[in-house]
């Protein structure tokens, strides 16, 4: 694959398992680093900071660096900070996204705010879902990090920040504008931070319904890695549910690192 202004690269699934890094990912990005090609790690994880996916990278032998990381998070409060600077929020989330909202130079209130910017947030209560859901019913602006309903636990799932938002919206009537993959947001965010426009882009990720939708709606170049969630046995039942076809496709990291000629 030529021309490649710089990669965009999911997480779970693709670099690691959990705690467990995927074979070659430590040699991937090493190499990447070696050639001199430009690359931001992009994750629609809300909860932690740039800093806490760093370091659970570096944790399994992955060089990464805070500002190599792009979240849900910080692209979430981007969002609102270059819609609305001056805008008053009420977040329902975690660590990261406070602090990407209070970084990113927004009000963080507890009534009335102009945005209601949520995530995954393992305190949510019935009065957090009473709360928001009457702010956006009159009028704040209502904004998911990502839509993810499930997420993987060590005794089996847990409802994801896509569950709480879908609570919220049905108690309030509206939808949110989503940030995070499959939608587009996250991943043109994540290419200016590379000073780059998406169609010099490549997303490379092992999700279907995520990485390579958002890939393919944000006008970027797209490789499935087979490391994941999509394998051989169920690839057509994805891109027939999905509608798009990654432009290129992947055994393992090895084959990746070849076709980037790294």
């Amino acid at each position: 694959m030529n021309n490649i202004g710089g990669l965009l690269i999911d997480l779970d699934g693709t670099l690691y398992h959990g705690g467990r890094m995927i074979p070659g990912a430590d040699l991937l990005i090493a190499a990447l680093r070696k050639a001199g090609i430009p690359y931001m790690f992009v994750t629609n994880n809300s909860s932690r900071t740039p800093a806490s996916v760093a370091a659970h990278l570096r944790g399994m032998g992955i060089e990464a660096e805070p500002d190599e990381v792009c979240t849900s998070s910080l692209a979430a409060a981007r969002y609102i900070a270059e819609e609305s600077p001056e805008a008053t929020v009420a977040i329902l989330g975690e660590e990261g996204l406070i602090q990407a909202c209070s970084e990113a130079g927004l009000t963080l209130v507890a009534e009335a705010p102009d945005y209601v910017v949520q995530g995954i947030d393992r305190s949510f209560t019935y009065d957090s879902l009473a709360r928001a859901s009457r702010w956006v019913r009159e009028g704040a602006k209502f904004v998911l990090t990502n839509p993810d309903l499930m997420l993987p636990a060590d005794d089996g799932v847990i409802p994801g920040a896509g569950s709480l938002g879908a609570a919220i919206e049905a108690a309030s009537g509206i939808p949110p504008v989503v940030i995070g993959k499959p939608e587009a947001h996250l991943i043109a965010y994540a290419a200016s931070l590379l000073g780059i426009k998406p169609g010099e882009a490549v997303v490379v990720g092992d999700n279907m319904r995520t990485d390579i939708s958002a890939g393919v709606r944000a006008g970027c170049r797209t490789i499935l890695v087979l490391t994941g969630l999509t394998t051989r046995d169920n690839l057509e039942d994805y891109q027939r549910l999905t509608g798009v076809t990654p432009d290129e496709i992947c055994e393992d990291l090895a084959e990746l690192m070849g076709m980037l000629g790294v």
